[in-house]
């Protein structure tokens, strides 16, 4: 699938077509008004849907319509990235930049992106054995892209690392990427919490050992959650608690 912003990358497929360049055509292209108009969300979608790739085009930083919005798209694929990571799906999307004038430049980013998902092999929640897994992961992530949160973050990652704040102070990049980092990991694992627990109320332990991560680690996201209203105490058995999600995360 293909998200191209209207005034450059989608007049490059254009330009491709009419110029009959060749490219694979199992790509579906979906145009949109800008790059920075592509929800994070979006791209998840696609792989919940069972799509094996993603790309979003935009025009060539420096040159949007709409002065900026690439450069949030440039923002906003970046955590996402991260995020997919995580799941290791990171490697199924790519943003790049295509003009109106670059039909070649568009053929050839389809056409190597396409050789790549092929070498990838189809989407892993296609399979049976890791279909469940895929689903849980994936709509963790786009949980943690829904929250407040972490969308507030982002928005505000240009000005805090180019701008001083209120009492004259600036956010070095390299500390606020250290910040995000923290944030991208530590949501993704409560989010992944309250999809565990979304039906059957289970114990730390069994938390932990389903997710893969410490008991310690799980009990102080539970603390977290618990302050936000997201999860409680299902049922107390032989002195030890369970908890369930009360919001359906």
């Amino acid at each position: 699938m293909g998200f191209l912003c209207n005034w450059c990358s989608y007049a490059g497929a254009d330009l491709a077509g009419v110029s009959r360049i060749q490219y694979p055509t199992n790509i579906r292209i979906i145009r949109v008004m800008c790059s920075g108009r592509v929800d994070p969300t979006f791209v998840v979608d696609a792989f919940l849907h069972g799509i094996d790739g993603v790309l979003v085009l935009g025009c060539h930083l420096g040159d949007c319509h709409y002065i900026t919005g690439n450069y949030e798209a440039e923002i906003k694929m970046s955590s996402l990235s991260k995020l997919l990571n995580i799941v290791k799906f990171s490697d199924r999307m790519q943003l790049d930049w295509v003009s109106a004038a670059e039909g070649n430049r568009f053929a050839q980013i389809v056409s190597e992106f396409t050789k790549h998902i092929q070498e990838l092999g189809p989407s892993p929640i296609k399979e049976n054995k890791t279909k469940t897994q895929c689903i849980d992961d994936l709509e963790a992530v786009k949980s943690v892209l829904e929250s407040s949160r972490l969308r507030g973050l982002i928005a505000r990652q240009r000005d805090l690392v180019t701008e001083k704040n209120v009492y004259g102070n600036q956010i070095p990049a390299e500390k606020f990427e250290n910040l995000l980092n923290d944030a991208i990991y530590n949501e993704f694992v409560r989010h992944k919490i309250v999809i565990k627990i979304k039906e059957i109320g289970k114990s730390v332990p069994d938390i932990a050992n389903e997710i893969g991560i410490k008991a310690k680690e799980v009990l102080e996201h539970i603390v977290v959650l618990r302050s936000r209203g997201l999860v409680d105490v299902h049922e107390i058995n032989e002195e030890i608690p369970t908890f369930i999600s009360i919001r359906g995360g």
